[in-house]
């Protein structure tokens, strides 16, 4: 289960600036100027910075609520769409690339890795374990490993795609990470029931449901870069994405906040030393995370972060009780698209697949 949470982690037309950059559309930043919360929006149209410039060129201005009156504003979505898919301006090709892609990337981690008597997964594993007898030490060692790794990897982005270009830094991120990441997940698999048990509550009327509906839950968290397959892949050009919509209004960083509702729920149902100590890590790299995206983010963006920082929030629906996140009415369009259909779907389809998973990682002894 915890795959999609480890490693997890197309916007729309969008009308263009004026063609020169010193020219800011002031009538446009005189409304958003007189709106009581995009007041300081209005510098960005202002400014001819390049990289405000670019994310004005790609993000979508939308009235989030009707405009009633020449005093009332549209909200200016500085960041981009989440989770937008346009079935119409997809390509064949380019998903029929995708699945060659994919076919030949599971090939090489089968052959290289998974296969006992052709990869190395057996033997890293065994080489982690051999440091202490204690599965739990094991457990934390394996998720050190693959965080370090991750967002080592991810904190180089910027020097790594100018040396190599976006696409060879995505598959040389995704080779790495990857099998440290199916590692980890086979591992906590294999030995969630070792160690010593701190509580049993699996026999409690209701708590299979309310762990189930927390899991089912905590995937709709999932960061939106997650959804752009073709860039995962590096099909498309991989993006450093600055998502504004979606689960972002509830959260600035729903990855942290469902691998978080995840790692309780388990924690909860199996009740014992190993599960705490995987909670524990996979928590910890999650909370890192957080900071060093919106460092990241910070970096590449600058103002433009800092403004869509201002009107959401890490803390779950903070910004929308402070008032500093305002709900459009068809807020629920949202997440009726295809990406979250097909994570409903996918979600249900590993509850019930979870002795398949388990199967197949008890055949390979690690």
């Amino acid at each position: 289960m915890a795959v999609y949470h480890l490693l997890l982690s197309s916007p729309p037309s969008l009308p263009l600036l004026p063609p020169s950059p010193r020219r800011p559309n002031l009538a446009l930043t005189r409304r958003i100027s007189a709106h009581p919360r995009l007041g300081n929006s209005a510098s960005l149209l202002s400014h001819s910075s390049p990289v405000i410039r670019k994310i004005l060129v790609r993000s979508t201005l939308r009235e989030d609520q009707p405009v009633a009156s020449d005093a009332e504003s549209p909200t200016l979505l500085i960041g981009e769409d989440s989770a937008a898919f346009e079935l119409g301006k997809q390509k064949i090709v380019s998903w029929v690339y995708f699945g060659v892609v994919l076919g030949v990337v599971l090939f090489i981690l089968n052959v290289v890795w998974i296969d006992n008597s052709t990869g190395f997964g057996k033997s890293y594993i065994d080489a982690v374990s051999s440091f202490s007898g204690s599965p739990e030490v094991a457990m934390l060692m394996l998720i050190l490993i693959f965080a370090t790794v991750h967002s080592g990897l991810a904190s180089l982005r910027d020097i790594g795609e100018k040396l190599i270009g976006e696409r060879a830094f995505r598959v040389l991120f995704a080779g790495v990470s990857l099998p440290l990441a199916m590692s980890t997940i086979v591992y906590f698999i294999n030995h969630r029931y070792d160690g010593s048990q701190l509580w049993q509550l699996q026999g409690v009327p209701g708590i299979h449901e309310a762990i189930w509906f927390a899991n089912f839950v905590s995937f709709f968290f999932l960061y939106p870069s997650t959804f752009n397959l073709l860039e995962v892949a590096a099909v498309d050009k991989p993006k450093m994405h600055l998502w504004e919509t979606g689960i972002m209004r509830i959260t600035r960083h729903p990855q942290m906040v469902g691998q978080i509702v995840w790692c309780l729920a388990h924690t909860l149902w199996i009740g014992n030393t190993v599960a705490a100590s995987a909670s524990l890590g996979l928590i910890a790299h999650h909370l890192f995370g957080a900071w060093n995206g919106d460092r990241r983010l910070a970096k590449r963006y600058g103002e433009a972060f800092e403004s869509i920082k201002k009107r959401t929030s890490v803390i779950p629906f903070a910004a929308i009780f402070e008032g500093r996140q305002v709900l459009p009415e068809d807020y629920y369009k949202e997440f009726v698209r295809l990406p979250y259909l097909a994570i409903t779907a996918l979600t249900v389809g590993a509850y019930f697949a979870h002795p398949l998973m388990q199967g197949a990682s008890f055949r390979l002894h690690w």
